[in-house]
């Protein structure tokens, strides 16, 4: 039971050394961000100041 469960944390820790040379885990501040994020920036529209000076 000892030998398997020190094989399992062997594997653990290769899989942790592996995605870490991957840089799985340099940037963990903008996948919490990103979903805030909008893909593509939103043109505001300007007044139409023609329409303005008309109704007044």
């Amino acid at each position: 039971m000892i030998l398997a469960s020190l094989s399992l944390a062997i594997i653990f820790l290769i899989i942790f050394i592996v995605s870490a040379r991957n840089g799985q885990f340099d940037d963990d501040h903008a996948p919490a961000v990103r979903i805030l994020l909008d893909d593509e920036p939103v043109k505001k529209e300007q007044p139409n100041l023609k329409n303005k000076k008309d109704k007044l």
